[in-house]
């Protein structure tokens, strides 16, 4: 399928601070996934081009265009020398790495780093994302004050690492059944 069959108005498309290319294959990976997904209200698009210490994590409405974004972290196995940069992607247990391509958001539980939620990989790149316990939660590693201090964020197991304070947020806006989007372009 192409963008066209994506149920989204042209304001989701709109230039928000979203990289154009990412947000277009994101759009088209929920279009190729939409049968799988049960709610198109929200999607997440995490975008690994950029230092962790920026902002990246996209929490883009479907509905009115508008985008949300925060800071996120990415896996040990992705920065080994801890640059802040992701270099690269990796699907294999063990790794440590973040994965690239279309997450799909399922439940949430309470695990060794509190409130988190589960997420299983829809794409060859990323399909063992359950295996792997690759979910997003919150940790200390990953604070607003944190980059002013450390010029980068710390590193997950490959984990979507999010703020304590934004993880309800992220937990809400996307709820079990919603598209989760990672790449670096």
């Amino acid at each position: 399928m192409g963008l066209a069959a994506v149920p989204v108005p042209a304001s989701a498309l709109v230039s928000d601070g979203i990289n154009p290319a990412l947000r277009a294959r994101a759009l088209a990976a929920f279009a190729a996934h939409r049968g799988q997904v049960k709610h198109a209200d929200v999607m997440g698009i995490v975008d690994y081009a950029k230092a962790s210490k920026l902002p990246r994590f996209h929490l883009l409405d479907l509905v009115s265009g508008k985008s949300e974004t925060i800071l996120v972290a990415h896996g040990k196995g992705s920065d080994p020398a801890h640059s802040g940069w992701l270099e690269r992607f990796s699907n294999r247990s063990g790794s440590n790495a973040s994965s690239a391509g279309a997450f799909l958001t399922a439940e949430a539980y309470v695990g060794a780093h509190g409130r988190s939620m589960r997420l299983d990989g829809l794409e060859p790149s990323n399909d063992a994302a359950r295996a792997r316990a690759i979910v997003v939660h919150s940790a200390n590693y990953v604070t607003k004050d944190h980059p002013a201090r450390h010029g980068k964020l710390g590193r997950s197991f490959g984990c979507f690492t999010v703020t304590a304070d934004d993880l309800p947020m992220v937990m809400e806006r996307l709820g079990a059944g919603r598209l989760l989007y990672s790449d670096k372009v």
